[in-house]
């Protein structure tokens, strides 16, 4: 639906007004973000550490149906390019409804086009959906791909940008499950599956037991839980600082920013691992510089390099970041940050819990970045 109120703007929206109506296509988006964003009963979670503050910060359920949020987008929309047509039209009649014909014949099209894309998360009272293990590849030495089907071939996984699922698996011997966030790094308009990057951990239940899984067993899943929501061209600049598997909801934004021609973000990805071995997704990102050098630049950090290596060392530093980010002065940028807790305390600070952000602290207080400015995955 967002797709469909996008290609709705800008084809009625004329650019040099993009701001007068930049408040229809965002107030909507956020209409059908609120239409999705209730993840079910709040006992469901009770047991589960940091669950529960899913539900925190996700909006209530609209009591509307989806589409009576859509076709109330794609009116207001119509609305404004009719309006701004009419502006530049002067009170000449002919010209004015020939315009909303046009829009109202192209509407319906988009609205039919969107009506036909299947979402197997739908978030709401949904609950959690069993997924089949479709396949698995082998990474590195802790870190394997997985592939899960969707319920239908035709479906989509129904995520947002950016936004993620939740896993959950109850062994024989637990008291309690294990459930778990995970971004997939496969494309949101990918058909029929989804695939998963993950990194198995000692003593983490989640991740050795899907290391462990073999292709033709399932797995439960629900969502989508909305992170940060984007639209093109909210940031004029984007840094992205990133630890181990962290770095897939990472991804998953600049995947966004880059397949989409009329949004001109720049990016800077600062990338800390063990060894280069470690180092995911780095033949993705390399591609980005390759085609987009002016736009996307990767720095990587790692603890145990080898010799020839000529990147940073370490870990990431008050210095690196400081030379390669955006100043904090610079008008509308945003700093993201995603790793595990040690990098929080350093970088930003952790977050209280999934709704609160908690304050800003460390190297980035440090170098004059606002909290308005950080968000933390």
């Amino acid at each position: 639906m967002k797709e469909l109120l996008v290609a709705l703007a800008k084809f009625h929206l004329p650019k040099r007004k993009g701001e007068r109506y930049e408040g229809i296509v965002v107030n909507c988006l956020t209409c059908l973000d609120n239409g999705n964003a209730d993840f079910g009963d709040r006992s469901e979670f009770e047991d589960v550490d940091g669950v529960l503050q899913f539900r925190r910060y996700a909006t209530e359920k609209s009591s509307g149906n989806s589409n009576t949020t859509l076709y109330a987008g794609v009116a207001a929309i119509v609305a404004g390019g009719a309006g701004y047509y009419f502006y530049t039209q002067g009170d000449n009649p002919a010209k004015v409804e020939s315009a909303a014909k046009d829009a109202e014949a192209k509407a319906k099209g988009l609205v039919g086009q969107a009506a036909s894309i299947k979402s197997a998360f739908t978030g709401g009272d949904q609950g959690f959906i069993s997924l089949q293990l479709e396949s698995i590849e082998n990474i590195n030495h802790n870190t394997k791909k997985f592939r899960f089907a969707l319920p239908e071939e035709d479906q989509v996984s129904g995520l947002q940008v950016a936004s993620a699922l939740l896993a959950k698996y109850k062994g024989p011997e637990m008291d309690k499950p294990a459930i778990r966030p995970y971004t997939p790094v496969s494309s949101e308009g990918e058909k029929g599956f989804f695939d998963l990057l993950v990194k198995k951990y000692s003593g983490g239940a989640m991740s050795t037991h899907l290391h462990d899984m073999e292709p033709g067993q399932k797995l439960d899943f629900k969502g989508p839980i909305p992170k940060y929501p984007w639209t093109p061209n909210k940031h004029t600049h984007i840094a992205l600082i990133s630890g181990g598997t962290g770095i897939t909801p990472m991804y998953q934004l600049t995947r966004a920013i880059f397949s989409n021609p009329d949004d001109k973000t720049k990016v800077t990805l600062v990338f800390a691992n063990v060894t280069e071995a470690d180092i995911l997704l780095k033949k993705e990102f390399e591609d980005l510089e390759n085609t987009y050098p002016q736009r996307f630049r990767a720095f990587y950090v790692l603890d145990k390099p080898p010799k020839e290596w000529a990147g940073g060392k370490g870990f990431i530093n008050k210095e690196l970041l400081k030379t390669v980010l955006p100043e904090p002065k610079t008008e509308n940028i945003k700093v993201f940050v995603c790793g595990p807790p040690g990098m929080y305390k350093a970088i930003s600070g952790a977050k209280k819990s999934p709704s609160d952000q908690g304050e800003l602290e460390g190297v980035l207080k440090e170098l004059g970045y606002s909290k308005d400015q950080v968000f933390k995955f």
